[in-house]
């Protein structure tokens, strides 16, 4: 490469519009207003739209959600989990259109600014010359991610990019999602022809000027533009010639690049500020600590595209249709009328079509639930088992979950829900759980144990115990209980219960959308813990555990909880708890939602396991990706189609693809009840068995050559 030292330092530039007559440099800017005139209008109806929105509640803390954005959009993490293709591709064409931008906003300064009126000119000599070749390697970067991102939707064609909605049906007037592809087309094929064109330009440039040395012999600081000028050389091109096609290109290139601004506020181009943004509002406990209902709210939950707060009508627009969220959906996997990515872009169509408009329609044109084109069906609604996987896997920070279930609110307040969701919550307002049974039988459990139970209402505790309604009524989970009470009491850990003065926490009874009852039964259990006398709080129900922790302080109930698994692992790990044998087995381990993706609780139970000597193989849907058992935000009480897969069935045929698997342990009372019944619906009973963890600890509790053998219930037998 020539260095700038052999010219003058003010003639190693690029010469703006040279060539150019200057009602051609007028006309240029005028377009280039234009274009900015139309981005301008665009935001505009976009910021009028989001404002068209409720108020978010509470404050905002900017600063530190500044800083979370910043690392996320840079370091393209989000992106990357799941897919290190498509993240390492995206960061090629982010960092290479920001490259570009920056390139293009140094020019307008130095020409336009500092030069024209400060008459200072800084872009040329050395700085110039590293300058093209920061411009070339963003250009490359730009178009070889674009290229691959169109070998991906044209070749490798994943499922997740396939737009058939499952809660349409063919001939449905928005079923066709057509449009949503010609989109994405439009949008690579106009960045890389912007690229493209740009390059070529460049090459152009370089043959027509070929006869001056400081820009000739400085062409290889632009290494791609250099290889096509010396391509179109060797074909023969002529500087005359090159000139030309340099002035009509340059037409070309500028009017893609001049539309393409000018579309941005109106097309999926808009993802760059709405992603951005999407992210700078994350609430990290987004779908863990849902939203208090205010109490001058004319109406609870969503019914109208109105009653969305401007966040969430800023996370519509945020989608960027990747699929990730329809990817991992439990309830879209086996064949449910919903795919969260779904719910999203119709309410996003539903939002453009109503809000963008001057005047606002009628408040029944506003409603986004019913069967019209852009409303959300109530079977897709009350398919969600929020089981957070959509958020949580979501690179733009959208609220799946809190949106569907202030949906659900409305059609709660309006008494659209299955009969037996209604008949649950009577069940639930009157006796405080969802069996129905009376409140006096909480307890109940605690009679066949050969030691008394403390009442923690009565007498101090060190550790208070929230059981929670499967564990304290469900026969199953009842020896599951009795099996942990007496780990309890056998490592002298001084613990009590609630008894009748427990309630049902309502983690699921807020996630059904009943916020009304959710917030009597907190009350309820605050005041009630509030008066007994205990040091900390563990419970054997991730449901219980999630809304105790994360939810109950709004109400003001500040309680230092923890579930079992972690109180176990602590005790392995300082010697209080001594299994007496390894057990040997081969097991997976699911992760329950309410303890894994909500709370992050992925390590206690493996390190129990691990202690227990047993071999544990992982599903390839683990932790973090975890499949849902099918139970959450209410469904365990509503009966699936017939004939249709449950989620449970779909999680015994993954572990059933696992050569020797004995035991399929769980930790959570609600995963023992769907997995069990689904291991004799799926058909694979006899070949491994479901346990709750505490089954096992008790069962290594239990010395090899002691007489009493384990009691059946606890004991695991790899032909059982």
């Amino acid at each position: 490469m020539s260095s700038a030292a052999n010219f003058d330092p003010v003639n190693v530039t690029r010469i703006l519009f040279e060539g150019f007559p200057t009602f051609a440099i007028v006309l240029f800017y005028l377009a280039g207003v234009g274009a900015m005139a139309a981005f301008a209008w665009g935001v505009y109806v976009q910021v009028r739209k989001y404002r068209r929105g409720k108020p978010v509640g509470g404050p905002i803390d900017l600063r530190e959600r500044v800083g979370a954005m910043v690392r996320v959009v840079l370091s393209h993490r989000t992106i990357a989990r799941r897919d290190p293709a498509a993240g390492r591709a995206h960061r090629f064409i982010f960092y290479g259109f920001a490259g570009l931008f920056l390139g293009t906003a140094t020019v307008t300064v130095d020409y336009d600014i500092t030069a024209r009126f400060l008459g200072f000119h800084f872009w040329n000599g050395n700085f110039y010359l590293f300058f093209k070749l920061a411009m070339n390697l963003a250009g490359l970067s730009l178009v070889g991610g674009l290229i691959y991102m169109m070998v991906r939707r044209g070749w490798i064609k994943p499922p997740k990019l396939d737009y058939t909605r499952p809660d349409r049906k063919p001939g449905d007037p928005d079923y066709d999602r057509s449009g949503y592809r010609r989109e994405d087309w439009a949008f690579l094929w106009s960045l890389v022809l912007i690229g493209i064109t740009g390059f070529v330009l460049s090459g152009l440039r370089l043959v027509w000027l070929q006869d001056r040395a400081v820009v000739w012999d400085t062409r290889w600081w632009s290494p791609v533009a250099a290889l096509l000028a010396e391509i179109m050389r060797g074909a023969g091109l002529s500087a005359p010639a090159a000139y030309v096609l340099r002035t009509g290109l340059w037409w070309v290139h500028g009017a893609l690049a001049l539309t393409f601004i000018a579309l941005i506020p109106y097309t999926k181009v808009k993802h760059i500020f709405t992603a951005s943004g999407s992210l700078l509002m994350r609430d990290p406990l987004a779908a863990q600590r849902l939203p208090k209902v205010e109490a001058d709210a004319p109406r609870a939950g969503y019914k109208t595209i109105t009653d969305f707060t401007w966040k969430h009508l800023l996370n519509l627009d945020a989608c960027t249709k990747c699929g990730r969220c329809h990817e991992a959906c439990p309830a879209r996997a086996v064949g449910a009328p919903l795919s969260p990515r779904d719910v999203i872009l119709s309410l996003r169509e539903f939002a453009n079509e109503a809000l963008e408009k001057n005047t606002l329609p009628d408040e029944v044109k506003l409603d986004v639930h019913g069967k019209d084109i852009g409303q959300v069906f109530m079977e897709t609604v009350w398919s969600c088992r929020t089981c957070m996987a959509c958020v949580e896997i979501c690179p733009v920070a959208v609220e799946h979950v809190p949106i569907i279930v202030q949906l659900r609110r409305n059609l709660v307040e309006d008494g659209n829900m299955e009969p037996q969701v209604q008949k649950t919550l009577q069940a639930i307002h009157k006796n405080g759980n969802s069996f129905n049974e009376s409140k006096r039988k909480r307890a109940a459990w605690t009679k066949s144990l050969p030691f008394p139970v403390k009442d923690a209402r009565k007498e101090p505790v060190d550790l208070l115990w929230f059981v929670g309604d499967y564990a304290s009524f469900d026969p199953r989970n009842q020896r599951v209980t009795q099996a942990f009470a007496t780990l309890l009491h056998d490592t002298e850990v001084d613990f009590g219960l609630l008894f009748e003065g427990e309630a049902n926490a309502g983690n699921d009874v807020r996630r059904v959308g009943e916020e009304g009852l959710y917030e009597v039964l907190a009350t309820q259990n605050i005041a009630t813990l509030g008066t007994s006398q205990f040091r900390r709080i563990v419970t054997t129900d991730p449901h219980s555990y999630n809304t105790i922790r994360n939810e109950y302080p709004d109400f003001g109930g500040h309680f230092e909880i923890e579930h079992y698994t972690s109180l176990v692992a602590r005790m392995l790990a300082e010697g209080r708890l001594r299994p007496k044998r390894k057990l040997g087995y081969r097991v997976t381990f699911h992760d329950p939602c309410h303890l894994g993706r909500f709370n992050k609780g992925y390590d206690a139970p493996r390190q129990i396991i691990e202690a227990l000597g047993c071999e544990l193989v992982e599903m390839k849907r683990s932790r973090d990706n975890s499949f849902c058992c099918g139970a959450g935000g209410g469904r365990i009480w509503m009966n699936d189609p017939v004939g249709q897969e449950k989620p449970s069935q779909n999680r015994m045929k993954e572990a059933a693809s696992i050569e020797g698997l004995e035991v399929f342990v769980v930790c959570c009372p609600k995963d023992l009840t769907m997995f069990e019944d689904a291991l004799k619906t799926s058909g694979y009973e006899g070949r491994f068995v479901v346990r709750e963890l505490i089954e096992l600890i008790a069962e290594s509790l239990v010395d090899v050559n002691d007489d009493a053998p384990p009691a059946d219930d606890i004991r695991v037998t790899a032909d059982a």
